[in-house]
């Protein structure tokens, strides 16, 4: 084998309205992360600890990440694993329902100190992330590692698991006030959450999607083989040190994730320069700010492994919170949406209208002008946030607010997008109906 590609089954698609769901709710909790920190101002910004920071994070991590992460894996395992996933319409509702009341209580409970509130979306979550892991091992079942990809999935859903069990025993804990080391279980639970499963999730996607939709060469098949399981190494050394209280082990792990993120982030750049598409578009763009900003969070990590007193300077974790998941996995999510919906859309209008009614294009769904907008006015945004981590008085409320409008613009945009499939399936049933007699 000399690639990492995929064979794709797209007849094993699922309904459209199983990952919409996930797609159209998301923006919506990326608007209340703006918003709160518009409210918080200045304050937000002291520590990664205040309640509203935490708030935030959980706001753009559980309600914006996992919706989209958990609504994509609906509807690619099917596609890329041949996986046969029972009922995926009702599975999607129910993780849906869970997810979303599960973040908003896990949101009040950290940002107003309710313990009712942090132990009820604690286990809210934990009970739909079970559900949900419990249905993809189901259908994984007997599926073999075929492709790097598969085997990514797989993995990513190991770190799914571990995340979710270090997040439900720090909610139990802080509501019912256990003696446990919050701080280092806390930078665990962000290890596993951005490392193993977010970053082996992506990882395992962009194999796919990145040859697909950007035209580059394919992924070359060892490093795909290899990345996943060295930031699982790296994961699983991390949590040693943190059980044993080797602190050492904890550095070194630290080191070795920063430095499996940079080379996947490297090889992404090196096949995005050999791209067949001379001109770049909006997913393109979107992907450079996520590797750009990805491989500066990736330094800092690194730095602090090797010097641990960075972490303690004015804004540091901040900032790299910021860097990594506002300029990092959010711009990878948005670029990859922007290429999904539409692809999904016209899929399921091609194979309604079968070959006797032709689909409208992608860019007649999702044109090129609104998502233009949409991502100036996230990089405006984003920048605003960096400048806030040193600004915070004069800069804070401000871009919470400019955080808020764009991911309001991205949901126009998705809400649009899903207005004009539907109207073109309305259109194609007269159309079909009229040929019918």
């Amino acid at each position: 084998m000399n690639s990492s590609k995929a064979v794709l089954s797209f007849e094993n698609a699922p309904p459209f309205a199983a990952p919409l769901r996930f797609f159209l709710t998301a923006p919506l909790f990326a608007v209340l992360a703006g918003l709160l920190v518009m409210i918080e101002g200045p304050a937000l910004f002291a520590s990664r600890w205040t309640p509203g920071a935490l708030a935030a994070t959980h706001l753009l991590t559980v309600g914006f990440m996992l919706q989209v992460m958990l609504g994509a894996l609906i509807q690619i395992l099917p596609v890329v694993a041949g996986a046969d996933l029972p009922r995926p319409l009702a599975l999607a509702r129910a993780v849906h329902v869970g997810l979303s009341g599960g973040g908003l209580l896990l949101v009040v409970g950290f940002w107003f100190g309710q313990p009712w509130a942090l132990e009820g979306g604690g286990l809210l979550l934990g009970g739909t992330a079970s559900l949900f892991l419990v249905a993809m091992l189901f259908a994984l079942r007997g599926v073999p590692s075929t492709s790097p990809t598969i085997r990514g999935l797989k993995f990513a859903l190991l770190g799914l698991a571990f995340v979710v069990a270090l997040g439900l025993l720090m909610a139990l804990a802080l509501a019912e006030g256990w003696a446990l080391p919050l701080p280092l279980l806390a930078d665990l639970h962000a290890g596993w959450g951005l490392g193993g499963w977010a970053g082996i999730l992506l990882a395992a996607m962009a194999y796919v999607v990145v040859p697909m939709f950007q035209l580059t060469p394919a992924y070359p098949v060892r490093p795909s083989w290899w990345f996943p399981l060295a930031v699982l190494v790296a994961l699983l050394g991390w949590s040693c040190g943190v059980v044993f209280e080797q602190a050492w082990l904890v550095r070194l792990s630290q080191l070795l994730a920063a430095i499996a993120g940079l080379a996947f982030a490297g090889l992404t750049l090196r096949l995005q320069a050999q791209r067949r598409r001379a001109k770049a578009d909006t997913t393109y763009r979107y992907w450079q700010l996520g590797l750009s900003s990805s491989i500066a969070a990736l330094l800092m990590l690194a730095i602090a492994a090797l010097w641990p007193a960075a972490s303690e300077l004015p804004g540091w974790t901040i900032a790299f919170g910021i860097l990594i998941v506002v300029g990092g996995f959010l711009p990878f999510i948005i670029g990859m949406l922007y290429k999904i919906v539409p692809f999904l859309a016209w899929m399921h209008l091609q194979n309604y209208g079968a070959t006797r009614v032709m689909a409208p294009p992608m860019p007649k769904l999702l044109p090129d002008v609104e998502i233009n907008r949409q991502m100036q006015a996230y990089g405006v945004a984003f920048v605003l946030l960096l400048a806030a981590v040193l600004l915070p008085d004069w800069l804070g409320r401000l871009a919470g607010l400019a955080f808020a409008v764009a991911n309001g613009g991205l949901a126009w945009v998705l809400y649009r997008a899903v207005g004009r499939y539907r109207q073109a399936w309305l259109d194609m049933t007269l159309k079909l109906a009229i040929k019918k007699r």
